[in-house]
């Protein structure tokens, strides 16, 4: 990464310690009382065991900003990072298989609550306040192993607690029937990491579930857009927010799709891309979870005006990104840029012209490392009828 970006890091940290200086024995005791955003978690390490647990900030009252990326379009990088250092992680070592129990039961009473939820954590040892942050890994507040847990009002979601209590759904129908209720796609990717949907269930580490319900929400969107009549025009919409620079290039074509990230790691430039026609992919993107969030937040433009189109997604990721944050802000960042009022191209080419436009990179190295063109070129089963 660029000295922008250790500098960027540099400073966040150092208003960290900053913060510990004054409370910082709030953040390092054997004990810990505040309410749940409501957050749980679920990591990925040592699987098929791991580590399974509440986040909870050592404050009372209203907490649920901390952990709702779909109320932080508009804050900074700093903003969001303090987020999640003031989340501090309980954790137990549970076995994927161990769905049911009290601890867990617990927890997924948490992660339906409609409000954040009074929470007092006993600790194995003092957590630690040691935080480190890099440009590899989202960043995490204090972790200690739980000795014993108390939650306390806890007031249910009823869509959610009637699809916990529909063991006879599919984790897909299960994720939809969520979705198509209003529930926010980051509470439904807690309900499916905490094993609380489909038919045999299972704890999924937080990280899998979020790509998991992307990929089963854009599916099925893919599925109803295939029914509407090509849009009619070339549209460019264009957003920007924590050093993520977004141009969406609608244009006539049956649904294909495809997303290229650029990015700078000292001072070289890296790309990354992925596609899907009709079939849709068949393999894990090589841009990973980015590619279904994105994804998502176009297809769910396109099924509001009811359109169908094909789609080229350019994600610049700018030095500025010192900390990544999660895909959630891709999903968010696309959403956004899908409200803003597009810009009319003449043709296709045009329309890439005026996209690479908004970045520091041209259009011939978009399209060197994408496969659009290519894909556009073959033919379809329309082109013979």
């Amino acid at each position: 990464m660029s000295s922008d970006s250790q500098d960027i890091r540099r400073s966040i940290l150092t208003k960290w310690h900053e913060t510990l200086s004054k409370y910082g024995n709030l953040f390092s005791s054997d004990s810990i009382s505040g309410t749940s955003p409501p957050s749980v978690f679920v990591g990925s390490y040592n699987y098929p065991k791991v580590f399974v647990g509440p986040m909870v900030p050592p404050i009372h009252g209203d907490t649920s900003l901390l952990d709702s990326p779909e109320r932080w379009t508009g804050k900074s990088l700093e903003e969001i990072v303090n987020f999640r250092l003031n989340l501090i992680r309980g954790t137990q070592k549970l076995s994927i298989d161990q769905t049911d129990g009290r601890y867990i039961e617990n927890l997924q009473e948490v992660t339906m609550s409609l409000k954040p939820t009074d929470s007092d954590l006993i600790f194995q040892k003092s957590v630690s306040s040691n935080i480190s942050l890099d440009g590899e890994s989202a960043p995490f507040g204090p972790v200690g192993e739980i000795k014993s847990a108390k939650f306390s009002g806890t007031s249910s979601v009823k869509s959610i607690e009637r699809t916990f209590y529909d063991k006879d759904l599919k984790a897909q129908d299960a994720v939809m029937n969520l979705y198509n209720s209003g529930i926010e796609i980051s509470k439904i990717q807690k309900c499916f990491s905490i094993g609380m949907l489909g038919q045999k269930r299972k704890l999924v580490p937080t990280k899998w579930s979020i790509t998991a319900t992307d990929d089963i929400i854009s599916k099925s969107l893919a599925n109803e857009v295939l029914d509407y009549s090509l849009i009619d025009s070339c549209k460019i919409f264009s957003y920007a927010h924590l050093g993520n620079h977004f141009s969406v290039v609608l244009f006539p074509h049956r649904w294909i799709y495809e997303m290229v990230e650029a990015w700078y790691s000292n001072g070289i430039l890296g790309f990354g891309s992925d596609y899907e026609d009709a079939r849709g992919i068949d393999h894990p993107p090589a841009i990973a979870g980015a590619y279904f969030a994105a994804k998502l937040g176009v297809l769910e433009y396109l099924n509001e005006k009811k359109i169908q189109s094909g789609v080229i997604i350019l994600r610049e990721i700018r030095p500025e990104y010192a900390i990544p944050v999660g895909v959630w802000q891709v999903r968010e960042g696309i959403r956004e840029a899908m409200k803003q009022t597009p810009i009319i191209a003449n043709n296709f080419d045009h329309a890439l012209n005026l996209a690479s436009e908004k970045m520091s990179i041209s259009k011939s190295e978009w399209l060197s490392h994408g496969n659009i063109s290519k894909l556009m070129r073959q033919k379809t089963l329309s082109d013979f009828f």
